[in-house]
C-alpha cells in the first residue's frame, strides 16, 4: 500500500512526483498495484485493454483516492479505469478513461536541453495543449515552463478544475512540467494550478502557448490544434521587396465594421468584405491592429496576454486562416501588429508566473513601464527570447502572414525610455542601450529573414542609426521603418492656415535629408487619429471646401514623396470624427460625394503608384529623387522628380495655398518635350474645383527656371497635387 505520508501529500496536492504514486506499480516484492486519486468518484474498476474484461476493483482508501493490488499478474499492462461517479460531479454512467499516470514522459530530454540552452527556436511546439494519440488513445499533451514552483497541475473543463485530479510531472533539466491527459479534445478549457516554492497557491495561469482562449471577460485557455505550416504564396518575396509598391491599409479588425449584432465580427464576416474592398483600392497590404488574446478591449490589443492565441473576439481561431486565405485570394499581403515590449499585470498572465519574475525584470527599473503600467519582459533570458522569437515564427510561418509590424521599439532600445534619472538600470558598459532588447531583435529579424518573403517593420520614433540595415553590418535587421519625423513634421505644416505656411516651408522638406538614411514606411496610422487629435479631415485648416481639398493634396503629397504608405482605415474617406474602437466606421458618409472623392482619390493614388515604377521602385535610394523646387515658400509651392532608375519619371508639383497659379513655370530636365497631367487631387471627379492642365500635352520651352534650361508653364489648382508623366 502507499506510504501514508505519500497518501498525505497527494490528497493535499503538494506531492512533488505524482507519477511515482499513482498508476500502475510494482512494489519492492515485485507485487503490482493500480493507484488512482480521483476526487467525486463513487467506484473504480480496472479493465484490461486488450480483452475490455474486468481485472479488480480499487478500493477506496480515503477522499478520492483508491487502490488495491493486481491479482495473478505479475507483468506490466494496459489497462482502462472505469470510473462512476457520486451524482452531480460527472456522469451518472461507468465511463471509462485510459490512465495519465501510465504514461512515460511526453518530451524528449534533446528536446528540453535544446529549449533550456537557446537552440530551439520554435518552442511552440513543444509548449501549450498539442493533440496526440498514443496507440488508440487520444488526448492532449500539456507542457508548460515554471523552474520555480513546487507544483504544476492542469485543471480545466475535463477535471472539474480540482488541480489534484492531474498534477504534472517536473523535467528537472529545464524546469519544464509535462502531462498527457487522455480524452482531452478541442475545445475543452483549461488553465495551470501553480503552487509557489513557498507554498504559496497563486490565482489560477493562462497557457502562455496557448493557441486559443476563452471569450473575455473569461480567462481559460482553450484546446486547439496546431496550425498546419502554411507555405508562402509564390510571389510574396517579390511584393515584399524594396523595389515593389508597398501601400498598406491599416486595420481594427473590431470597428471596421461591426457585426449583424453590433458586436464583434466574425473573421468569416470580415473575410467576405474587407480584402475586396481593400484591393479595390489598390492597396497592396492589410495590417491588423494587434490580434493576440487581450484582457481588455480599449487596449486595442498592444496588451496582449495570448500571444499565440487569435482572439476569440472574432470566433475560433481557424476564421483567421480563411480570413488570411481570402487575402490572399486578392492579391494582398497580410500584416500583423506584433508586441514583444511588454504585457499587462493581470493576475492570469505572465507576470510572476510561478511565483517569481520569470518572463519580467524583478527590478521595476527594468521591468515596470509607467507610461501603460505593465510588465517588461526579461529580454536576456534565454527561455523568454525562445518564447517571442518563436511567437514571431508561428504567424508567419503557421497562420501565412507576410511580416511583423512590431510595436513600440524604442521603448526596447533604451532603457531610460520615459524615466528620470534614478529610475532606470545602465547597462554593462554604463550606457542607456538596452543590448538585450537590442540582441533580441536582431535575432528576430535574422530569422524572420530566413523565411522567403517575410519581413518586419519598425515602430521607431527616435534617431536611432540603422533601424533597417543589415545585421551584418551593425543594424538591427528591420526591413523597413515607420517614419515618425516626416509624419509629425508634415502634419504640423498641414495644420496651418494657408497665409502662414510660408513661414514653415521647413517642415515639408526637412524630411528628404534623412529620407533614404533608412528603408522609410510614411505612416498615418491610428495613432494619429486618437485621443484627442481628431480625424485627418479635422486636422486640415479651413472651410469645409478646404479641409478637403487641404487633404486631397495631402495624400498627394504622400504617395508622390519617398517611402512606402500606410493609412488607417477610415482616413480613406474623410472621416469627420477621430476613431472610437467600440463602434464601426460612418460609412453613410460615402453617400457624400466629397466624402466618396477622397475615397476615389486614394484608390488611383495606389493604382499610379503601384502603375509608375518611378513612384515606387527607388522609394528608398536617394537616386530615385530630384529637388526640382524646395525654396518656393512666397507660394507654398513643392515641386520634385521621382525616377526609376531605368529612364521613367515622374514630376510631382504641390500647391498648398487656396490660390490657383497659372502660368507658373517650373523647371523641367532635359529630354522630354511634352509632359502631361496625369493626377490631379482638385479634380472634380475627387470634388474638386477642376482647375489645371487637362489631358493635353505640355510643351517644353527654352526657358529657364529653377536652375533648370527648360520649363513648362503650369496652371497649379489650388490647394493640389499634381502627377505629370512625360507624354
Amino acid at each position: 500500500m502507499l506510504a501514508e505520508h505519500d497518501l498525505a501529500a497527494l490528497l493535499e496536492a503538494r506531492h512533488t512526483d505524482p507519477f511515482s504514486c499513482l498508476g500502475l506499480h510494482a512494489d519492492e516484492s515485485g507485487r503490482l498495484w493500480v493507484r488512482a486519486l480521483l476526487p467525486g468518484a463513487r467506484s473504480v474498476d480496472v479493465l484490461d485493454a486488450d480483452t475490455g474484461n474486468r481485472v479488480m476493483s480499487l478500493a477506496e482508501r480515503r477522499d478520492g483516492f483508491f487502490e488495491a493490488s493486481v491479482p495473478r499478474r505479475k507483468r506490466r499492462f494496459e489497462y482502462r479505469l472505469a470510473v462512476t461517479w457520486h451524482a452531480g460531479v460527472e456522469g451518472a454512467e461507468a465511463e471509462i478513461y485510459a490512465d495519465t499516470y501510465a504514461y512515460w514522459p511526453q518530451l524528449e530530454e534533446r528536446e528540453l536541453q535544446a529549449f533550456a540552452s537557446g537552440q530551439e527556436l520554435r518552442a511552440y511546439r513543444l509548449f501549450g495543449a498539442h493533440l496526440v494519440t498514443h496507440g488508440e488513445v487520444s488526448g492532449v499533451r500539456f507542457a508548460v515552463w515554471a523552474p520555480n514552483a513546487r507544483r504544476v497541475s492542469v485543471v480545466g473543463s475535463f477535471n472539474s478544475w480540482d488541480g489534484r485530479r492531474h498534477p504534472m510531472r517536473h523535467r528537472h533539466s529545464a524546469g519544464v512540467w509535462e502531462i498527457f491527459i487522455p480524452h482531452v479534445s478541442v475545445g475543452d478549457f483549461y488553465k495551470y494550478e501553480i503552487v509557489a516554492a513557498d507554498g504559496t497557491l497563486l490565482p489560477l495561469k493562462a497557457d502562455p502557448y496557448a493557441f486559443a482562449a476563452e471569450m473575455r471577460p473569461s480567462t481559460a485557455s482553450r484546446v486547439a490544434p496546431l496550425p498546419p505550416e502554411n507555405p508562402p504564396p509564390r510571389d510574396r518575396a517579390r511584393a515584399n521587396e524594396r523595389h515593389s509598391p508597398i501601400s498598406v491599409y491599416e486595420v481594427h479588425a473590431s470597428s471596421w465594421r461591426r457585426g449583424p449584432d453590433g458586436g464583434f465580427p466574425s473573421w468569416d464576416e470580415l473575410a467576405a468584405a474587407l480584402p475586396a474592398y481593400v484591393a479595390g483600392l489598390g492597396f497592396t497590404h492589410v495590417q491588423l491592429m494587434p490580434i493576440s488574446e487581450s484582457p481588455f478591449d480599449g487596449s486595442w490589443g498592444y496588451q496582449t496576454l495570448g500571444l499565440y492565441a487569435p482572439t476569440a473576439r472574432y470566433g475560433p481561431p481557424e476564421g483567421f486562416a480563411r480570413f488570411v486565405a481570402a487575402c490572399r485570394a486578392h492579391g494582398l499581403g497580410v500584416l500583423i501588429d506584433w508586441v514583444p515590449a511588454h504585457f499587462p499585470t493581470d493576475a492570469h498572465g505572465l507576470r510572476q508566473f510561478d511565483g517569481t519574475h520569470l518572463y519580467e525584470h524583478a527590478d521595476p527599473r527594468e521591468g515596470f513601464h509607467k507610461d501603460w503600467n505593465t510588465a517588461i519582459y526579461n529580454f536576456g533570458r534565454t527561455e523568454v527570447r525562445a518564447f517571442l522569437i518563436g511567437n514571431a515564427l508561428y504567424w508567419i510561418e503557421r497562420w501565412g502572414v507576410d511580416g511583423l509590424r512590431v510595436d513600440a521599439v524604442a521603448s526596447m532600445l533604451y532603457r531610460d525610455y520615459s524615466r528620470e534619472a534614478g529610475e532606470w538600470v545602465p547597462n554593462v558598459h554604463g550606457g542607456r542601450e538596452n543590448l538585450e532588447a537590442i540582441a533580441l531583435m536582431r535575432d528576430m529579424n535574422e530569422r524572420v529573414g530566413e523565411i522567403e518573403g517575410a519581413i518586419t517593420v519598425a515602430e521607431e520614433s527616435t534617431s536611432f542609426a540603422g533601424v533597417s540595415a543589415p545585421t551584418y553590418a551593425g543594424g538591427l535587421g528591420f526591413h523597413y521603418k515607420w517614419n515618425m519625423g516626416w509624419m509629425n513634421d508634415t502634419l504640423r505644416y498641414m495644420a496651418e492656415d494657408p497665409i502662414n505656411r510660408r513661414w514653415h516651408h521647413d517642415k515639408m522638406t526637412f524630411g528628404l535629408i534623412y529620407a533614404f538614411s533608412e528603408n522609410f514606411m510614411l505612416p498615418i496610422s491610428h495613432d494619429e487619429v486618437v485621443h484627442g487629435k481628431g480625424s485627418m479631415w479635422t486636422k486640415m485648416p479651413g472651410d469645409e471646401w478646404q479641409k478637403f481639398a487641404n487633404l486631397r493634396a495631402y495624400y498627394g503629397f504622400m504617395w508622390g514623396h519617398p517611402g512606402k504608405k500606410l493609412l488607417f482605415m477610415g482616413q480613406e474617406f474623410a472621416q469627420r470624427h477621430e476613431w472610437r474602437h467600440e463602434e464601426g466606421l460612418p460609412w453613410g458618409l460615402l453617400d457624400d460625394p466629397r466624402h466618396r472623392g477622397v475615397q476615389l482619390l486614394v484608390g488611383d493614388l495606389n493604382r499610379s503608384y503601384r502603375e509608375l515604377p518611378a513612384l515606387h521602385r527607388l522609394d528608398c535610394e536617394s537616386e530615385g529623387f530630384e529637388w526640382i523646387t524646395s525654396h518656393d515658400a512666397d507660394h507654398s509651392v513643392f515641386a520634385w522628380l521621382r525616377r526609376d532608375g531605368q529612364g521613367q519619371m515622374v514630376l510631382v508639383v504641390c500647391n498648398f495655398t487656396p490660390v490657383p497659379r497659372e502660368g507658373y513655370c517650373l523647371g523641367v530636365p532635359e529630354g522630354p518635350q511634352e509632359w502631361r497631367e496625369v493626377m490631379n487631387t482638385d479634380s472634380r471627379h475627387y470634388g474638386g474645383s477642376d482647375v489645371g492642365n487637362g489631358a493635353a500635352p505640355l510643351h517644353v520651352q527654352d526657358r529657364g527656371a529653377h536652375g533648370r534650361r527648360q520649363s513648362i508653364a503650369l496652371t497649379l489648382p489650388p490647394l493640389a497635387t499634381l502627377f505629370l508623366t512625360p507624354a
